[in-house]
């Protein structure tokens, strides 16, 4: 924090701006994948197709985190001249693939230690869009779990982690940049929430812990991969869960 402190003592500016940027670029993610979504849902519709909970998702996700969040990451980079370099992508090392496993238990954990200190305090999450369909169409968990590797982990990780985390670290220096850029990666989903802005709030402050441990692991390892990974990983192990327990737990006695 010390590093933010002298950081804004040089420049306030300097500061402002970098958050500036980081929003604008979450904003710009979230809003051009919500038109794109937006969009197609209104072609599908007027040539009389059904939108599906499946097609809904499908669309939703590659829209959304394939082609807005890689679209405005590609963006930034070729604006400042970047190259893929920058990000850190490489096939994982066994080092790398420790981390992997380790950043998994490690998010799993602290989701169910938020879990279980929210039903503690007798607090109220929001419900997530993607579980309301799902309890409708349990088909929605099971095509959810694929998608988690290859394009909501990818995805994410390309825009919060390999762009705003960069930037931000770069600007205010490493661990001021590693929480604002998990604090705005949490924030992002609140869009993806149903209910009352206080469900939505704990529901915020519950994915700050995994979104923390996604954030470190890209630190420690500097490979883009890696946090894209464990964030498939710990969200394909949620949806799983979630895809036995409707079946299952709706099956007659």
């Amino acid at each position: 924090m010390s590093s933010l402190l002298a950081r804004f003592e040089d420049g306030p500016g300097q500061v402002l701006l970098a958050l500036v940027v980081a929003i604008v670029l979450a904003a710009l993610g979230l809003g051009l994948g919500s038109l794109l979504v937006l969009g197609a849902v209104s072609v599908l519709e007027s040539s009389g197709i059904a939108v599906t909970p499946t097609r809904s998702v499908l669309l939703s996700t590659v829209l959304l985190q394939g082609v807005a969040f890689g679209s405005v990451s590609l963006a930034y980079l070729r604006l400042r001249g970047l190259g893929i370099s920058y990000l850190g992508v490489r096939v994982p090392s066994l080092r790398e693939w420790l981390t992997v496993a380790s950043g998994w238990v490690l998010a799993l954990v602290g989701a169910v230690t938020m879990v279980v200190l929210v039903v503690i305090t007798g607090l109220d999450p929001a419900a997530n869009r993607a579980g309301e369909l799902g309890q409708a169409d349990p088909l929605v968990f099971a095509l959810l779990v694929p998608v988690s590797f290859l394009l909501i982990g990818p995805g994410e990780e390309l825009l919060f982690r390999g762009v705003i985390q960069n930037s931000l670290v770069e600007s205010l220096g490493r661990w001021p940049g590693i929480l604002l850029a998990t604090l705005l990666f949490a924030a992002a989903h609140v869009f993806s929430l149903a209910g009352p802005l206080s469900g939505r709030a704990v529901t915020v402050v519950l994915l700050f812990v995994p979104g923390l441990v996604l954030a470190l692991t890209y630190d420690y390892s500097r490979n883009l991969v890696v946090p894209s990974l464990v964030h498939g990983a710990y969200n394909a192990t949620l949806f799983a869960l979630s895809f036995f327990g409707t079946v299952f737990g709706s099956a007659p006695g």
